[in-house]
């Protein structure tokens, strides 16, 4: 068995190859080749969100089990913390336990980016990212590789965290950021927006949003919970990471379905069917495109078989 730790996983998982294992696993995931059963978030005492996340995805299977607990945010300790325990299939022996905090934060920026190249306008050139943590910087490393960013904009409720984040990515890229007083002036020229904050009301609406954006809402995942306001859901062309379980967990989708100001059909398709070309994408330039992650136990098993096989090489 091999012990993988984040050092590592950073070394060899890089978003290059992430995406494309990321396009694997979701295609994957609606041709019918993996199986994900619904996931199990326990809320701790202490505020933590403790969480086991079971797939197989053919050759392998196993589990992330990890604690998400916010007030890390900012600190010196990360806010996800955990591994994920992978088995070979053939004889259900454990492979090995990976790090999972810095799978997590990979492979979601992966994945909203690879939902951006499907469904952002092809001309994108404006970023605007809605707090300035991990997930600022993934999604940044990623999306930058499938559209030509000129300029970011970055808010956070720390005007710290965002001045940290500006010193960080104008060295690393030679990018033009700039730190905005409000999520409404960062996402006012944006051509792509990810909303990246564990909110508990929505904050991001339609009026701040121009024609021909996509935005991708990352940052929330229960039921109760969401970062873009009803009337922006209503107006934009809604997609999901995998749809049984949106209508199960993603408050993007069951707050304003239950308002009554989208129904039932309101999700398009999954970012596997796109993929697979099962449902339509972007046929506008004015429409505004949504992107609701939730986040997949089968991203995080198909990330830890990417690192585990190129370790044990």
């Amino acid at each position: 068995m091999l012990l993988i730790e984040e050092k590592r996983v950073r070394e060899i998982l890089t978003p290059e190859k992430c995406m494309a294992a990321m396009r694997k696993a979701l295609s994957d995931l609606e041709e019918g080749k993996c199986d994900m059963p619904q996931r199990l978030i326990c809320k701790m005492p202490n505020t933590a969100a403790f969480g086991f996340m079971p797939a197989y995805v053919g050759d392998y299977f196993g589990a992330k089990v990890i604690a998400a607990y916010a007030p890390n945010m900012g600190t010196q300790y990360p806010s996800h913390i955990g591994y994920v325990m992978l088995f070979e299939s053939e004889h259900c022996t454990v492979s090995g336990l990976i790090e999972a905090g810095s799978i997590t934060e990979i492979r979601t920026g992966c994945v909203s980016a690879v939902a951006t190249d499907l469904l952002a306008r092809k001309n994108a050139r404006t970023l605007a990212l809605i707090g300035a943590g991990a997930q600022a910087r993934s999604h940044l490393a990623a999306i930058r590789l499938i559209r030509p960013i000129e300029r970011v904009y970055v808010y956070d409720l720390n005007p710290a965290a965002s001045e940290k984040f500006l010193k960080e990515a104008e060295e690393k890229y030679g990018m033009k950021v700039t730190c905005c007083g409000s999520v409404a002036e960062a996402v006012r020229d944006a051509d792509i927006i990810c909303t990246l904050t564990p909110a508990k009301e929505a904050y991001l609406t339609k009026a701040m949003v121009k024609p021909g954006t996509h935005v991708n809402a990352v940052g929330t995942f229960s039921p109760i919970t969401r970062e873009a306001a009803s009337d922006l859901v209503a107006a934009s062309k809604l997609y999901s990471d995998y749809t049984p379980a949106c209508k199960k967990e993603s408050g993007e989708y069951l707050i304003p379905l239950r308002e009554g100001l989208i129904t039932e059909d309101h999700i398009i398709g999954s970012v596997g069917q796109l993929l697979l070309g099962k449902v339509p994408g972007r046929q506008s330039e004015d429409e505004i495109t949504l992107f609701d992650a939730l986040g997949l136990a089968v991203e995080d098993v198909a990330a830890a078989r990417m690192v585990y096989e190129e370790e044990k090489k």
